[in-house]
Parts: C-alpha cells; sequence; structure tokens
C-alpha cells in the first residue's frame, strides 16, 4: 500500500489497535491478518490491546455473525457493528476496551516508576 511509509509514525508509542473490517469480503479477512501482523505482533503489542470490529452494512446478509477466525486472530476480542441495530452494545464494547487500554498504561507506568526509584 502506499501509506505504508506512514505505518511507523502511525505505530510510534500506540497503545492499541482497533481493526475494522467487512466481513463479507474475503479479501478483508485477508487483509487482517496482515494488519495483526503489522501493528499488532511486530510492535508488539498484547492481544488484549488489540480490538477487531466486523462492520456489517446496511442490508448485508447477516449470516457472517457467526464468524470464525483463524489462529491467531481468533485469540483477539471481536465485536459486530451495524448500524440499523442498537448500537449501545458497540458502545458498551468500546468503553471496555478503552478501559482495558487505560488500565494497562497506567500499570505500565507504575512498572516505570518503580524501575527507576529501585
Amino acid at each position: 500500500s502506499r501509506f505504508e511509509t506512514c505505518w511507523p509514525a502511525l505505530m510510534k508509542d500506540s497503545h492499541g489497535v482497533i481493526i475494522i473490517f467487512n466481513p463479507e469480503l474475503p479479501s478483508h479477512l485477508k487483509e487482517i491478518e496482515m494488519w495483526y501482523s503489522c501493528f499488532v505482533q511486530q510492535q508488539p503489542l498484547l492481544d488484549s490491546q488489540c480490538l477487531l470490529v466486523a462492520h456489517h452494512k446496511p442490508g448485508s446478509a447477516g449470516d457472517t455473525e457467526n464468524l470464525s477466525l483463524a489462529y491467531p486472530l481468533n485469540k483477539i476480542k471481536l465485536i459486530h457493528s451495524n448500524l440499523e441495530d442498537d448500537p449501545e452494545d458497540v458502545r458498551m464494547e468500546f468503553m471496555k476496551y478503552f478501559k482495558n487500554i487505560i488500565t494497562f498504561i497506567d500499570e505500565s507506568r507504575e512498572r516505570e516508576e518503580m524501575s527507576i526509584i529501585s
């Protein structure tokens, strides 16, 4: 992709990665493996710092709700979003994800401060 030269800048000091994809496009299912490899594994970030969002377009088939992803993507939290349905569930999942990231940052900072002190 022509934006690959920007990736290091995007990744620098990042604490989390959200990958949004269309589960109905087979090409997207291949691409999310590449995004995961570049943005999560190579950083390296923990799987808990990553969130997968399968976004369903209005009027889409919907049978992709039972999406089963292969390893290593199946270790990551996966949520389904659909703007036609009540978006409250998605909002709650985002809030949980952001709380996790904030907790992780706080704990990392504490560990850093303790290592400086000791």
